[in-house]
């Protein structure tokens, strides 16, 4: 693999639902735990380098939730906890972040994220985030026809299973992008 070189005026993070109600759940192969800790370490570098952070998370209700008819689901508890959609405390936002609600899984759609990293003069995005193979991958799906170079923090992501998490990893994001670790993101920001 070539040595990564991410630019600073051009590099911007996008963390997918590191909130409350999300990070609560198990989740492999790594753990909600370790996904936040790498996560964590990518918002203060890309914060203390100046480098614009996106925190996503989910804001629907059961009201405004996507309803289409499908084999399967998510289960919602009827009564969601009043912190649920809050982000975890280790990557609390901070004035300079740019916080993203979105209502279904993508990060793009009916959102402004494009908007707004277009208006950072941004080309290319870090993402990292739970789930892999739901909100980081259809995040991943529109920047990838968006145009936008993509890295994908392996290690400060994760899945329900190890092998959805593998399968979107291994089939999906690195056709669409580079797949490296926390460690070798943090290096190439400096």
């Amino acid at each position: 693999m070539p040595e990564l070189s991410l630019p600073k005026k051009t590099t911007a993070l996008v963390v997918i639902d590191l909130q409350k109600g999300i990070a609560a759940r198990p989740t492999e192969p790594h753990s909600a735990a370790d996904v936040i800790r790498n996560a964590a370490r990518l918002v203060q570098a890309f914060r203390k380098n100046a480098m614009p952070v996106f925190l996503v998370h989910v804001v629907s209700t059961p009201e405004t939730m996507l309803a289409v008819t499908s084999d399967t689901t998510f289960s919602r508890p009827g009564t969601m906890p009043p912190d649920w959609s809050e982000f975890v405390p280790e990557i609390a936002p901070v004035p300079t972040d740019v916080i993203i609600g979105k209502k279904q899984w993508g990060a793009f759609y009916g959102t402004d994220l494009e908007l707004q990293l277009r208006r950072r003069g941004m080309d290319t995005i870090v993402l990292c985030g739970i789930a892999t193979d739901y909100g980081v991958e259809s995040t991943a799906r529109f920047a990838y026809e968006y145009g936008f170079e993509q890295v994908f923090s392996e290690d400060a992501m994760a899945s329900m299973t190890a092998e959805q998490h593998h399968a979107a990893v291994n089939f999906v994001l690195k056709r669409m992008g580079r797949v490296r670790t926390t460690d070798e993101i943090l290096a190439a920001i400096g």
